[in-house]
């Protein structure tokens, strides 16, 4: 009743707020004959008159209609596109930092160039993100036809792009790139050493195409950068061996679990080992000789066997080939859920991606440890303002208004919508249903209605592929095996009769247009009277099909989101065409199979339906959504809980990151290490020396070599004390401290004042990075494990915010505590010195670091991820790491051998790990 009361209210909301913005569309539209008597420099050199204007003090809101309509003129001019009103409400919506929903084929590439044009003529940066780099691309292109007529230039951002070229693209008015990069940019400006070397110059006003998948889909997977980690692969073949010998509980259906070693909950994506499961499995890992005999997995010193333990369970029965993964040239390549592409370069993280590639018998790829992360949640609510768009937010509008604070308006169509959507149809198995998907196929083909299937998995697809052609049905199959020819199975999948089989991969970016893509043909074709032909074919060919009535979409199973479905159903009927759609389903799917298949088995039987006749009935279909809000309700709690989790980081990111760019800024530190070395030289000698002890309990000779071993120098203290019997505790910490000063000054007058400052801020930029890599490793131990607090009677999440304090603060005391320590041990080299060194340490990292950009799984609270978490994406690195050629002058350093600073440690514990 409560969700009746809202639809009623947001639809009556959503109406009141269309009448007011028509209102604007109207005073648009009352500048266009205007500016169509102006000539194409006359238009252009609009721009300069509205930043003027803007530098004057005029805010947006004041020049939101003109520069509205000046965008659509100049449009029309560059791209032969007016847009519609409905679209320049859809504008008027982002520029107020909202979400406008507008169904899919109403042109939202083009309604982005509205606010995005406002925004920079005012001078905000503007980021318009997208979710692969082929739409970045070519959107930047397409569009910017439209913003450099007017002045503006555009960017785009690219993966594997070189350093300049992102550079420059950063540097432009707009820029079109993909979430991942956009993220993995601001995480790689604050690893940055200078200013030279950061790429982004602020976060103005984004702008996000597709924003459920990005801020929904993709929310609880955040980005990370990573290093490798010094740990052996071997360990992952060795559990692989043993897991197979670890029992299943079986339930059989309306009885308990019966005997086994481990549970698997299909719906929350966990494997559990019982008690017998554990005593089991210790058996095994005993005579493998991987645990002590007599010890526990549940030890402390096990922890990384249970965790070992634990992915290959999951690996092996929870996560399956062709459906959540392919095997190709020797690797496992992730399948997005969302789009069934593949993501090559993409890994799974804590051990999972290892323990499936020891699965499959695939090379293991060594583990590794982040070095900085964020949440798409906390990276986008860094914009100033945010605005979103898609053709399915409506059904996550709650999500997007509490943790996003936006508000989703929907846009009418710009025509009548005639699209027919079928009530589903259920049958018992699912032979049965691929019969009669095989006989709706057949039936479309003898209208010559083009039909496009919709499947969740590779192996759905290929499957379906076998049966159709069993029996002659040409047809065409678009999957993440089948990829490079995406752009000409879509082009060709409206033609008359055409059957394309598609995982999800279709449902974005691209338009299914009726009679096939008459402008992909005409392309080819060098002739005009050749071209004249084709249009005339194209006519009667669209004519066709539009009789036929329009495209068929056939979708082969529900998804766990209702904006998967709709996003299938959205392919067609797009502006104001005929289309249809149907979902044929069967008691085995999956979601029917996990949620409520029971209750329509048991009607099934009371209806007496025979083998191959199917349940059609709005009581189904509402039974099917109930289960597909439940897992959406699941979800977004699971989103939730991690933001609450995240949100502790994130604001100990910011303080890290708030530093970081204060001392990037800032040439002189040496203020910072004046104030803190007196503090951190107490400190030292308090571990000896404590205010409240008598001059007799004094530990002199163990705070002789507390001060050698912290701050590298030999002070005779005791000599001190027996020669002057003046000195008392508060003057022998000052003559210490003026010792240690002595030292430092001494250092500064041999290499000069410049280098000091230059290797003071390096010192403290690389300590920062290093304690804060630390942190973020023990931070993700302690979310694993924090909810185990939970059976201590204790809030985990009160727990976690508790001790993520403590660990913090104990991270900036021991940041602090370092610099000095380095500093004043530390050989201190001349500028020449210094650019040698930085040249081999470059080149060094250049050869032996390899670093990974990862969009990676994430738990809040130690909680095993559910289906849309188990879907992580990694970057391959950017060719930023990539150096001109050095050659060098002397030879390598060894890893082992001493570091060539002075400091008396090894290479790799010193320079060679900065």
């Amino acid at each position: 009743m409560f969700q009746d009361v809202l639809k009623i209210f947001f639809g009556d909301r959503n109406q009141r707020l269309l009448k007011k913005l028509g209102k604007t569309v109207n005073q648009i539209n009352a500048l266009e004959s205007g500016l169509q008597d102006l000539s194409n420099d006359e238009l252009a050199a609009k721009t300069i008159e509205f930043k003027a204007r803007f530098a004057k003090g005029a805010d947006k809101d004041e020049l939101l209609a003109e520069t509205f309509a000046v965008v659509r003129e100049a449009s029309v001019r560059t791209l032969g596109l007016r847009h519609f009103d409905v679209q320049m409400i859809g504008g008027i919506v982002l520029n107020e930092g909202k979400i406008t929903e507008m169904k899919t084929g109403e042109g939202k590439t083009l309604v982005a160039t509205l606010p995005a044009y406002l925004n920079a003529v005012s001078g905000s940066p503007v980021h318009i993100v997208t979710v692969n780099d082929y739409l970045a691309q070519r959107d930047a292109e397409w569009m910017g036809e439209i913003y450099s007529f007017l002045g503006l230039t555009v960017g785009v951002i690219l993966s594997g792009q070189d350093r300049e070229a992102k550079k420059t693209a950063y540097q432009s008015d707009i820029v079109y790139g993909t979430n991942n990069e956009f993220g993995f940019d601001y995480l790689r400006d604050n690893m940055a050493f200078s200013g030279q070397d950061r790429f982004q110059n602020g976060l103005g006003f984004g702008i996000i195409d597709e924003v459920d998948s990005i801020l929904i889909d993709e929310a609880r997977t955040p980005l990370i950068i990573s290093g490798p980690a010094e740990e052996s692969t071997d360990l992952y073949n060795k559990i692989n061996i043993i897991v197979p010998n670890l029992v299943k509980q079986e339930q059989p259906e309306g009885s308990e679990y019966l005997p086994g070693d481990f549970s698997v909950d299909e719906k929350s994506r966990q494997v559990t080992l019982t008690e017998e499961g554990h005593e089991h499995a210790e058996k095994l890992l005993t005579r493998a000789g991987l645990l002590e005999s007599g010890s526990s997995l549940y030890e402390v010193a096990n922890i990384s066997l249970m965790h070992h333990l634990n992915s290959a369970l999951r690996a092996i029965n929870l996560f399956n080939k062709d459906v959540d993964y392919i095997v190709r040239d020797n690797a496992i390549v992730i399948i997005d859920e969302f789009t069934g592409r593949m993501m090559p370069g993409r890994r799974w993280s804590e051990g999972l991606h290892q323990a499936i590639e020891a699965k499959e018998g695939v090379a293991i790829q060594q583990e590794s440890q982040t070095l900085a992360s964020i949440t798409f949640q906390n990276y986008f609510r860094l914009y100033d303002k945010l605005a979103g768009m898609t053709g399915t937010a409506d059904t996550e509008a709650p999500e997007f208004l509490q943790i996003y604070d936006l508000e989703v308006v929907i846009i009418p169509t710009n025509k009548e919508m005639w699209r027919d959507d079928s009530a589903d149809l259920v049958y018992r198995t699912a032979n049965e249903k691929y019969a009669a998907i095989c006989e709706g196929i057949e039936e479309c083909r003898a209208r010559s209605q083009p039909v496009l299937v919709g499947t969740a998995s590779i192996e759905t697809s290929e499957h379906l592929s076998q049966i159709l052609g069993k029996k002659g049905i040409e047809h065409q199959v678009l999957n993440a095996k089948h990829h490079g020819s995406e752009a000409k199975i879509i082009a060709e999948a409206g033609r008359p009769g055409n059957i394309t089989i598609a995982t999800n991969m279709a449902g974005r970016g691209t338009d299914i247009v009726l009679g096939g893509n008459l402008e992909i043909e005409l392309n080819a074709i060098p002739h005009d009277d050749k071209k004249r032909e084709a249009r005339e074919q194209w006519d009667k060919r669209h004519q066709q099909v539009i009789d036929a009535g329009g495209l068929h979409v056939l979708g082969t199973e529900r998804n766990e989101s209702r904006r998967v479905d709709n996003q299938l159903r959205g392919r067609c009927g797009r502006q104001g065409d005929p289309g249809s759609s149907r979902f044929f389903l069967s008691l085995e799917d999956s979601l029917m199979r996990i949620f409520g298949s029971q209750k329509i088995a048991g009607l099934m039987e009371k209806l007496g339906m025979e083998e191959g006749e199917a349940i059609e009935h709005s009581w189904v279909t509402r039974a099917i959504e109930n289960a597909q809000k439940k897992v959406e309700g699941h979800n977004f709690d699971m989103r939730k809980q991690l933001l609450e989790y995240d949100d502790v980081a994130n604001e100990q990111r910011k303080i890290i990151y708030e530093q970081r760019n204060l001392l990037m800024e800032t040439e002189d530190i040496s203020e910072y290490v004046v104030d803190n070395r007196e503090e951190v030289v107490n400190t030292v000698i308090d571990r000896s020396i404590s205010p409240q002890t008598l001059e007799e309990q004094w530990e002199v000779e163990q705070l002789e070599k507390e001060i050698e071993s912290e701050f590298g120098i030999a002070l005779e203290i005791r000599k001190w004390l027996d020669e002057d019997d003046s000195l008392h505790q508060e003057t022998l910490r000052k003559k210490i401290l003026h010792s240690i000063v002595d030292m430092t000054q001494a250092k500064e007058e041999r290499v000069g004042s410049d280098s000091m400052r230059h290797f003071e801020k390096q010192v403290m930029l690389k300590v920062l990075d290093g304690q804060w890599k630390e942190h973020l490793a023990n931070m993700d131990y302690l979310r694993q494990g924090i909810g185990l607090r939970g059976y201590a009677q204790k809030n985990p999440k009160q727990e976690y915010k508790r001790e993520a304090f403590e660990m913090f603060t104990a991270l900036l005391e021991s940041m602090k505590f370092e610099v000095i320590s380095v500093l004043a041990k530390v050989h201190v080299p001349s500028q020449d010195e210094m650019l040698e060194m930085e040249q081999r340490l470059r080149a060094q990292q250049a050869r032996e670091q390899s670093v990974k950009y990862i969009h990676n799984e994430a738990t809040a609270g130690g909680e095993q991820p559910g289906r849309q978490s188990a879907r992580q994406s990694a970057h391959q690195p950017v060719n930023e790491s990539v150096e001109q050629p050095f050659v060098r002058d002397g030879k390598k350093i060894g890893r082992n051998e001493p570091c060539p600073c002075g400091s008396g440690k090894k290479f790799k514990q010193c320079h060679g790990k900065l």
